[in-house]
């Protein structure tokens, strides 16, 4: 068995287990030193995998200089994607700031582990979550009340300007970028540690069990190393459908999104009956106004495109009446369609993100804008609407 005290680093561990070599090296995702290491690890032991700590989106994202320019919105759109895509800019935003000060791309050490395993014709293995699922479930992870909470700290860090001293790489060489940004919002949000570091602990030390060979590279984030050499000792294949599911909606949150649309209708069918055809109409009316009119103003505020704002307007009364699609996904649309972004908007994205000024004039973001804005006005619309209509029954 090989033996890897020549290489001096106290981020190099070696795990032995059922007779074989698991060579673990812990990184931080903007160092240079973790580059290096990384390069002269795999060089030096050879071995017949390298396992890395990223799923095929966020390798695709880090390898793929001109993926912008297969990004189809309009379908990210469709499948419900666009808040997914936001926390995604959002977290690679803010890791873009502090790769900036250290002139470090984020995530180069684990992009140069791939590169140096296929120069030497090494097989790779992408280890980790799909980054989509690990959003989710943090989101799904966290209480109806601390949601608001983890949104404007995640929204906060965009305008924080983050100074990269000893002291901060050394936090970031015990921890990844996305748990620092995350451990940064205090102990307000406890289970996100769950989700975010333990159970990919386990992910990641199961996947690297799995890559063929006798000995193993493993490069990951350093805060994963104590989990994951934990992970490594033990058999923890029976968690892994549990930890790679979405859960789903709960049924009392689809009950009530059924159940709020049907007491509006219920309600205005009940004061046609009682009242007649023209009070029904007037709360129709009403709902129409409530609902269109602020969504409409969410979408001036996007500074939209003018059909965007009238579509806006349109769709706010009917899709209030329906939990299947918001007002937001159908301007976010028309938005796409009617202004789509160009590439260069997309390459600048995650330096314009952190300027809010900039959100009105790089077109993706303004897709963001058309997406919340809008969104936000229908819902003030669905309850001042609804208000007024169940108040209307108890009048004489």
């Amino acid at each position: 068995m090989s033996d890897i005290s020549h290489i001096e680093s106290p981020d190099v561990h070696l795990v032995k287990q059922d007779g074989r070599q698991f060579i673990l090296v812990g990184t931080a995702h903007i160092s240079r030193e973790s580059v290096e290491l990384v390069r002269q690890v795999i060089e030096k032991e050879h071995p017949d995998c390298v396992c890395i700590e990223l799923d095929a989106r966020r390798y695709e994202s880090l390898s793929e200089k001109k993926r912008w320019k297969s990004l189809d919105l309009k379908e990210i759109i469709r499948k419900k994607q666009l808040s997914t895509l936001m926390i995604n800019l959002i977290l690679a935003s803010y890791q873009k700031k502090l790769g900036d000060q250290l002139g470090v791309m984020p995530g180069s050490e684990l992009l140069e582990a791939a590169v140096t395993a296929k120069a030497h014709d090494i097989p790779v293995s992408l280890c980790d979550r799909d980054v989509r699922v690990t959003m989710r479930r943090a989101w799904k992870a966290t209480s109806f009340f601390k949601k608001g909470f983890l949104l404007s700290s995640l929204f906060a860090s965009l305008l924080e300007e983050t100074e990269i001293t000893e002291d901060k790489l050394r936090e970031l060489k015990e921890t990844d970028v996305l748990s620092e940004l995350m451990a940064e919002m205090g102990t307000a949000l406890p289970e996100l540690k769950t989700v975010l570091i333990d159970e990919r602990d386990t992910y990641l030390a199961e996947k690297i069990k799995r890559a063929k060979g006798q000995k193993i590279v493993a490069v990951v984030g350093a805060g994963h190393i104590k989990g994951v050499k934990q992970a490594l000792s033990e058999d923890r294949s029976m968690l892994m459908d549990e930890i790679n599911t979405i859960p789903p909606v709960s049924p009392i949150w689809k009950l009530i999104g059924w159940l709020v649309p049907a007491i509006i209708i219920g309600s205005i069918c009940i004061l046609g009956y009682t009242k007649g055809s023209a009070v029904a109409g007037a709360n129709i009316m009403y709902w129409i106004l409530a609902n269109g009119i602020p969504s409409a103003f969410g979408a001036l505020l996007g500074l939209a495109h003018p059909v965007t704002i009238f579509s806006a307007f349109v769709a706010a009364p009917i899709t209030s009446l329906t939990p299947v699609i918001g007002a937001g996904y159908v301007t976010a649309f028309v938005q796409a369609m009617m202004q789509p972004p160009v590439v260069h908007e997309f390459e600048t994205v995650l330096e314009d993100i952190s300027h809010i000024n900039r959100w009105w004039s790089n077109k993706l973001l303004k897709i963001f804008l058309a997406f919340f804005l809008p969104g936000f006005g229908s819902m003030i619309g669905t309850w001042v609407g609804g208000f007024e209509i169940i108040s209307n029954l108890a009048k004489p």
